[in-house]
């Protein structure tokens, strides 16, 4: 693992596989509020606060980590699934300054539970905050349960394109519940014209800093 500081100060990772960082190097941090909680997370619970969130890729931990911190801030209940399947290690994890990156230092070790905390169940990190991890490639995931929110987080389509088809698109899109949304900070022509393929409604929204775009797609 090669840890990297991005521009807003925050860490991200440097994958050697696959040639690409786990987060944009204009700001990890910046990146994750801008796109999975300002435009995924925050916007549902302007209509509901019961959420289920699926995150495809969760990598570093930093989307579940600022969900969690969202859901206690809006009093939200949040169920939030994430799919890995090359984790990072506790030890590894433990690195990351992401709560003191988002001003709360004193969540450094809550932070890390979300990597020690046991795979394969729902753990209640808190009164508003369950967490499931599943070790295991979107491709052979099959949801029990209809999800809200979808954080589609995985590693750019040029570094791995096996994470941007249609059949894994059109079972996100089996997924979701009626007007569930999924966010990605991806806005590639192709990777629209997919969703749009499987019955998804697109829609364009200014991208976080280093991207002109990113994409919000609808059930």
């Amino acid at each position: 693992m090669a840890l990297i500081v991005t521009q807003d100060g925050s860490h991200s990772v440097y994958s050697e596989r696959y040639g690409v960082t786990y987060h944009s190097r204009y700001g990890a941090l910046t990146e994750s509020l801008h796109v999975f909680i300002g435009a995924g997370l925050r916007f549902k619970a302007a209509v509901q606060t019961d959420i289920s969130v699926l995150e495809v890729g969760l990598g570093t931990g930093l989307n579940a980590f600022l969900s969690w911190l969202e859901a206690e801030r809006r009093n939200l209940n949040v169920r939030y699934t994430g799919l890995e399947n090359q984790p990072l290690t506790p030890e590894e994890a433990a690195l990351f300054n992401y709560a003191e990156c988002a001003g709360v230092p004193e969540r450094q070790a809550d932070f890390c539970r979300l990597h020690t905390c046991a795979w394969e169940r729902t753990v209640r990190l808190s009164d508003h905050f369950h967490l499931r991890k599943k070790r295991m490639p979107v491709q052979a995931y099959r949801a029990t349960e209809a999800f809200d929110v979808i954080y589609f987080d995985a590693f750019a389509p040029q570094a791995q394109p096996e994470m941007w088809t249609e059949a894994v698109f059109r079972a996100l899109h089996r997924a979701l519940r009626p007007e569930g949304l999924l966010v990605t900070y991806c806005a590639k022509g192709d990777v629209k014209r997919t969703l749009r393929a499987v019955g998804f409604e697109v829609e364009r929204l200014p991208g976080p800093p280093g991207k002109r775009e990113m994409t919000r797609a609808w059930k």
